[in-house]
């Protein structure tokens, strides 16, 4: 499994470049800083990565890659669901019983580090918690590529560092994760860093 970026590119019409020139080789088992100022382009580059918006520059190979899976600033969830039931339904999907799929979703809510919460709903998760199900809820449709938008800039500091605390462990995963983020935090908790300043115009 590999994603390669090839002198990619992007602006909008009528404007300066975001970026461009940008090469990179990005492989499972590490988890990518994407850094920059705001306005440098880095979700823009996420959604490249993704295959959502084509690239106005430049090349993108993605090697045994086809699931993908996104998280975004906020968590979004069903109100009155479980946490449990968020992790199980990916699961089930994909074909596994109702137990079997519970108990693989409560692994993936302990590796989160909130399991204790598995029977409570949505509603009352704070955002920390929110944001961990719903990297929980992506790893459950086991993806060979995990984008996170910043993920920590709708929280306030005690919640963001639940959050932190659990990005290191996604270098576990047989996964490519690539992480949007100016939190210093979440950097230094990754493996490797992506930059995209001085790559603009």
């Amino acid at each position: 499994m590999r994603l390669g970026l090839a002198g990619v590119g992007h602006r909008f019409p009528g404007c300066p470049p975001l970026f461009e020139d940008l090469t990179a080789d990005l492989a499972p088992g590490h988890v990518y800083a994407l850094t920059g100022p705001s306005g440098s382009g880095k979700s823009t580059l996420l959604g490249i990565i993704a295959g959502w918006i084509p690239p106005t520059s430049g090349s993108i190979a993605r090697e045994g890659i086809s699931g993908i899976q996104w998280v975004f600033q906020s968590p979004h969830g069903v109100a009155g669901r479980t946490a449990l039931d968020h992790v199980s339904l990916p699961f089930l999907a994909r074909g596994l019983s109702r137990a079997d799929a519970d108990t693989a979703a409560h692994t993936l809510l302990q590796d989160m580090g909130i399991a204790h919460l598995a029977s409570g709903a949505f509603r009352h998760l704070s955002g920390g918690e929110g944001q961990r199900l719903m990297i929980a809820r992506a790893l459950a449709t086991n993806p060979d590529l995990l984008l996170l938008d910043e993920p920590t800039a709708a929280l306030d500091h005690r919640t963001a560092q639940e959050v932190v605390d659990v990005v290191a462990a996604l270098a576990q995963r047989d996964c490519i994760v690539v992480i949007a983020t100016h939190d210093p935090r979440v950097q230094e908790r990754c493996t490797d860093r992506l930059s995209l300043a001085g790559v603009a115009a």
